[in-house]
């Protein structure tokens, strides 16, 4: 198969959501389609003693939470499928918004019961500001929710969005039957199947059949009526939906299979395949023939049993060949990189080649920043990978002094991942967690114990933002901080933060310090030195 035609039936996206609407149970299902998995396990389930297949970290099994965006892949269709499942709960919101910079397109899954939430609406929004191509999976049709036409309104008003609905479901609530495929003109009836694919399928081509009455009964005419009903929402283009400028609507419940099939085939058929990216140096497009590639994520101890450090990268142009070297831009090096890997539901595969939208995980002893690229010589970052100052300050302590090298090798492995900033305070070297959620603590004091067994407790500061100060003027800096030494703190790159107490304070440092330049985002002075380079 030539480049051109793997790079065609790539598919990578991002499962994205408010918690607890589905999201890792949809994941599951399309593992389970893909043939991944031989099973499926429900979230937060008592019966079934068995974590989501994407959540492997241990605090994600106890909690029935992902706080982590997991990668994993399968065939399917003739494509090569590449699901980046995100954190749903606000706290993790910087993880996510990082991934959606390495995905051509996105699923968004609502709860039908409980509509459009805050985290739906500020998802949805960053995927408006790339235009991002999104479908919407209407989640938990077998349970009680809204009307199907409410919920189509209420997407369209509250993510300012224009709806298609391609699905539509037979009832709803305890009388769910399935989903009608308006996308292809047909219906079919699966039975309810939690764990696995169902091989009792009933179909029918024409809604008009006589023989649907006597399957679904008194629904037959309900949904012959709703369906001539929704065929008044915009018909569904193509162009308009890689535009990023309407979304097809799905129907379904992923816990029992209905619907999951139909999205699936329907987004391998419509959903783009690689798309350029902006780069420093102009944009970048996956025929290109020189390989490139940027790092969105890194994770620590993913099999806690080797200690690894793996670094998450997308494939932007080129081919991603094991044991070749290739260029480090920030820090002007050349690595090659042995035992590259890819992950199907949660076991790792080592690979030759990567293509153009597949992420590779790159073992890594402390290169890698995000942010990062890698390239076949080129001097050049990506652009739109966004981070944001830290609005939450703890000073983290070591409860064992015996711990001591423990507590500091996974402080700093914790914080490379970008769930949280490290920040050092002197006198007394004084170590300050910053975060942009108070959930983020929780797991850093979990996975210290657990991972490195080292026991933390956290102070609360009463700081309020970080920024880094940064000034052609070596001595304005100086004397800035001369009379501030107690909101004076230094990154893990040895960078001046000032850390203010109010926004009164800040903007009145901004506006009587016209020579220091005060950013939000320690990534956009890192790019900008790469840039001088």
């Amino acid at each position: 198969m030539t480049r051109t035609e793997e790079i065609a039936r790539r598919r990578t996206f991002a499962i994205i959501s408010h918690p607890d609407a589905g999201k890792t149970t949809l994941t599951e299902k399309f593992l389970l389609f893909g043939g991944a998995i031989q099973t499926a396990g429900a979230v937060k389930s008592n019966k079934i003693k068995k974590s989501a297949t994407s959540d492997f970290m241990e605090i994600e099994k106890q909690r029935g939470i992902s706080v982590s965006t997991s990668v994993m892949g399968f065939e399917y269709g003739g494509c090569r499928v590449n699901i980046l499942d995100t954190p749903g709960h606000k706290d993790f919101a910087e993880d996510t918004y990082r991934t959606l910079t390495a995905v051509d397109s996105v699923i968004l899954v609502v709860d039908a019961a409980k509509g459009v939430e805050e985290q739906t609406e500020k998802l949805m929004g960053v995927c408006r500001m790339r235009n991002t191509p999104v479908i919407i999976f209407i989640n938990k049709m077998d349970r009680e929710g809204q009307d199907p036409f409410d919920l189509l309104d209420e997407l369209e008003k509250k993510l300012n969005i224009r709806v298609t609905p391609l699905t539509w479901p037979i009832s709803k609530g305890a009388t769910f039957k399935g989903v009608y495929n308006m996308y292809r003109g047909e219906l079919n009836l699966f039975s309810p199947n939690k764990t696995g694919i169902s091989d009792d399928v009933k179909a029918f081509a024409d809604l008009a059949d006589p023989a649907l009455d006597q399957i679904i009964d008194r629904y037959a005419d309900q949904l012959r009526e709703e369906v001539e009903l929704a065929s008044a929402f915009p018909t569904y283009k193509r162009e308009e939906y890689l535009a990023g400028e309407i979304a097809p609507v799905f129907f379904g419940s992923a816990l029992n299979n209905f619907g999951v099939k139909e999205l699936l085939n329907t987004f391998i058929e419509i959903a783009p395949a690689p798309r350029p990216r902006l780069s420093s140096t102009g944009e970048v497009k996956p025929e290109d023939a020189k390989l490139s590639g940027f790092v969105f994520k890194i994770h620590a101890n993913l099999d806690p049993n080797h200690r690894d450090r793996i670094a998450f990268m997308r494939v932007c142009s080129g081919v991603f060949e094991k044991n070749t070297f290739y260029h480090h831009p920030r820090l002007g090096k050349k690595y090659r990189f042995s035992t590259p890997i890819m992950f199907q539901a949660n076991e790792r595969n080592n690979v030759e080649t990567a293509y153009p939208g597949d992420v590779v995980g790159l073992y890594d002893t402390g290169n890698f920043k995000i942010g990062d690229s890698l390239t076949e010589g080129s001097n050049m970052f990506f652009k739109g990978i966004p981070a944001f100052s830290p609005e939450l300050f703890r000073m983290v302590e070591n409860n064992d002094p015996f711990r001591a090298k423990q507590f500091e090798k996974g402080l700093k492995q914790l914080t490379d991942e970008g769930v949280a900033q490290l920040f050092t305070q002197q006198p007394g070297n004084r170590k300050i967690i910053g975060t942009v959620g108070e959930l983020q603590f929780d797991v850093i004091q979990f996975r210290l114990m657990q991972e490195y067994g080292a026991k933390v407790s956290f102070r609360s500061l009463a700081y309020l933002k970080a920024c880094w100060i940064d000034s052609e003027d070596e001595a304005a800096v100086e004397e800035f901080f001369r009379y501030r030494k107690d909101h004076l703190a230094y990154d893990k790159d040895d960078r001046p933060v000032y850390l203010a107490d109010s926004l009164w304070m800040l903007q009145r440092a901004i506006d009587e310090n016209p020579k220091l330049r005060f950013q939000f985002s320690s990534e956009i002075m890192l790019h900008e030195e790469t840039e001088q380079d």
